[in-house]
């Protein structure tokens, strides 16, 4: 992150915050905090002027990004990045309602960040979640959770755009096994 071409001033009102300008505007283009005073920032707001465009922040202190927090034109926060392989780079996004309740993640295992599962919370539980498990581009395994515990399982092994076989659990641990018959 070289500042060139950048005016850099640092703030002696909050110590471990370093305002990065734009030279040719003036405008604020980040903003570097050092929050725990060692010398490395470990958050950095990107900026368009007073609006907060993005934030990376260094959670656990080992010099890469694990958290990206991403913002609208209107300033809220529209999706949290993380890197759950600990790589540097995002492999989940997560999506909250108005009131910061997680209603959606999406997960890009690969390194290639296509989104390869889809998983649905409500209150703060997972109750479906949609996967294209060989990546194919379309979902072929569907699963339903009720009160955080796996109630069905379908799969579309024919490749047919549709569950050819479903697997129910019931709460008793019994599994009814149910195949399409035209495949």
């Amino acid at each position: 992150m070289a500042a060139t071409g950048c005016r850099v001033a640092r703030d002696p009102v909050a110590p471990g915050l370093e305002p990065v300008y734009d030279k040719a505007t003036g405008q604020l283009t980040l903003l570097r905090y050092d929050a725990d005073h060692d010398g490395r920032a470990e958050t950095f707001s990107y900026m368009n002027g007073t609006r907060v465009v993005r934030i990376e922040i260094d959670t656990d202190g080992d010099g890469q990004i694990d958290r990206w927090e991403h913002y609208g034109a209107d300033g809220k926060l529209a999706r949290v990045g993380f890197s759950r392989a600990h790589s540097g780079r995002e492999d989940a996004w997560s999506y909250a309602n108005p009131s910061g309740e997680i209603t959606r993640i999406d997960l890009a295992p690969a390194e290639d960040g296509r989104v390869t599962r889809t998983e649905h919370y409500q209150h703060a539980v997972l109750v479906t979640a949609e996967e294209d498990s060989d990546r194919d581009g379309a979902i072929d395994r569907w699963e339903s959770y009720e009160r955080g515990r796996l109630t069905r399982l379908a799969f579309d092994a024919a490749h047919a755009g549709h569950p050819t076989s479903t697997l129910t659990y019931a709460a008793d641990g019994s599994v009814r096994i149910e195949s399409s018959p035209d495949h």
